[in-house]
């Protein structure tokens, strides 16, 4: 079985960390958002990963050379025009049209357990079976319709009405069958693939009711970072991904007589003395000046984003 990670998108709503970080490097709490995703393919035995690659691929392909490729088979799908969700994975449709796929999204933060999640899919020999998570912002998010088990509607998208608190979390297991819907072109899979098998087939779905939180601004950027590090889910991934993790990286300079509270800090920054931070995040090569005080906020570079 393989594993698909879409990383070729422009993290658009999470710069201007994204004009210095691709998007599937931003750290979360100083492991690249990308780890998270491979840690979950790592944790069900999957080693046959394919990445899609548009933006800032030269950054992506040396981030996994530099760490030998964490030990798994990865073939990267470079796309001059980008493609989107759906183009994306039909480009690849003859590296994956001989069994069942995971597609994830390189920005996945959860602790989704893939082993049981695909022996619920081939049990039910489902075309389709889609991650949910119930979410109080299901309304603004855009939430996903379900009736029966099944999903029927994305987002209100073929008109059913229906609602159900629940999002799509960006996490699925896929039968070949989805290469019915999709198209070769810049596209959706939620609207090309998952419609499909709604209108043609089924949808099966499982609710995940442990940890999802998103990274699409800089806001949830923080919080992810500061939650996480709580959980002591990113130690976990970084044992998963053979690489190392500290909250605070051991490259990092704090000056004496600074404050520093519920903050994750990056490597090579630093922190002039009498700075305090608190409930913050510092990414890679931050630099805080002496006496500054900062609080709930991300720094990037000398810029203070308040979040």
């Amino acid at each position: 079985m393989k594993g698909f990670i879409l990383a070729a998108g422009f993290g658009e709503r999470l710069r201007p960390v994204t004009d210095v970080f691709p998007k599937p490097l931003v750290p979360v709490a100083n492991l690249p958002s990308i780890c998270y995703a491979l840690s979950i393919l790592v944790g069900a035995g999957i080693t046959s990963v394919i990445v899609n690659l548009h933006y800032r691929p030269d950054a992506i392909r040396e981030y996994f050379r530099g760490n030998r490729n964490f030990g798994l088979d990865i073939m990267f799908s470079y796309e001059p025009e980008i493609l989107g969700t759906g183009g994306g994975v039909m480009k690849c449709r003859e590296m994956l049209c001989d069994d069942d796929f995971v597609l994830l999204n390189s920005d996945v933060i959860m602790d989704l357990d893939l082993a049981a999640l695909v022996r619920r899919h081939r049990a039910r020999s489902s075309p389709g079976t889609v991650v949910l998570y119930r979410s109080p912002e299901a309304v603004s998010i855009g939430q996903a319709g379900v009736r029966d088990d099944r999903v029927v509607d994305f987002k209100n998208f073929l008109g059913t009405g229906v609602a159900s608190g629940l999002v799509y979390t960006g996490a699925a297991v896929l039968s070949p069958a989805i290469f019915r819907y999709l198209e070769a072109r810049f596209s959706s899979i939620v609207y090309t693939g998952y419609t499909g098998l709604i209108r043609n087939d089924r949808l099966d779905y499982v609710e995940h009711d442990g940890i999802w939180l998103d990274i699409g601004t800089v806001a949830s950027l923080r919080d992810a970072s500061i939650r996480t590090a709580e959980t002591g889910m990113p130690r976990k991934v970084a044992a998963a991904c053979g690489i190392e993790f500290a909250p605070v990286d051991t490259d990092a300079r704090i000056a004496a007589g600074s404050v520093v509270r519920n903050t994750i800090i990056g490597f090579g920054s630093t922190v002039g003395s009498g700075a305090e931070i608190v409930d913050s995040l510092l990414l890679p090569g931050s630099r805080v000046k002496a006496g500054a005080r900062i609080s709930e906020a991300v720094v990037l570079g000398d810029e203070v984003i308040r979040a």
